[in-house]
């Protein structure tokens, strides 16, 4: 039994990493019998990842047709950053200068750079997730962790709905820098007013995309 569940943890994770990598686009369907094949696992075991996957709402069964990765619907975006605002507010007022969880924020944002240099708009969006999921790390509690990963892995579905990545992820990169000097500097006020506006664009930008992809 034991084995079974991780098994199909296992299965769980690298769908989840190719949903959020673009293999499978919202509204894809999932293939039971190509997928057990492809991960060399059993149906049962397929379908117990498949529950997990729609536990963290990335896939949804559809009665007689089978499973599809979730198409994020306004709002469902509007309902994520409505989480979003609690959680990273909290952890702003959380993050002190000197917080590891600040530095890692940092590593983020330097990654971003790196990546929007050469054109890599996919890394761009890894590092974005990455930075906020560091900036969450400021508040001491795993639980806060996990509920803010959850989050943001839903939050792929929403950026795979954009129709220029290059464009969306961008602009946030020099606003994910100007959030950490805020917070270099301890002015906390300051990283909170950054990233509420932040916020506020992305949302009305992917509620945007997900109106016109329905």
């Amino acid at each position: 039994m034991t084995r079974s569940v991780g098994s199909a943890e296992a299965a769980a994770s690298r769908l989840r990493s190719a949903i959020a990598d673009g293999a499978y686009a919202p509204g894809a369907q999932l293939s039971e019998e190509r997928l057990s094949d492809q991960l060399g696992v059993s149906r049962n075991t397929l379908r117990e990842a498949f529950r997990l996957l729609a536990r963290d709402r990335l896939v949804e069964h559809v009665f007689n047709r089978g499973v599809f990765v979730r198409r994020l619907s306004a709002d469902d975006v509007g309902d994520l950053y409505v989480a979003r605002r609690v959680l990273e507010e909290a952890a702003v007022r959380s993050c002190t200068p000197g917080s590891s969880a600040l530095d890692a924020a940092a590593t983020a944002v330097d990654a971003a750079r790196a990546a929007a240099a050469v054109g890599d708009w996919r890394a761009v969006g890894t590092a974005d997730i990455a930075f906020h999921a560091a900036l969450v790390r400021a508040v001491p509690s795993t639980r806060v962790h996990a509920l803010m990963d959850a989050l943001l892995a839903e939050m792929r579905l929403a950026f795979l709905t954009t129709d220029d990545p290059a464009s969306f992820h961008a602009g946030f990169v020099d606003r994910n820098q100007e959030i950490v000097a805020a917070l270099r500097a301890g002015d906390t006020d300051g990283a909170s007013a950054l990233l509420a506006s932040y916020l506020d664009d992305a949302e009305r930008t992917l509620r945007s995309a997900a109106v016109n992809t329905r």
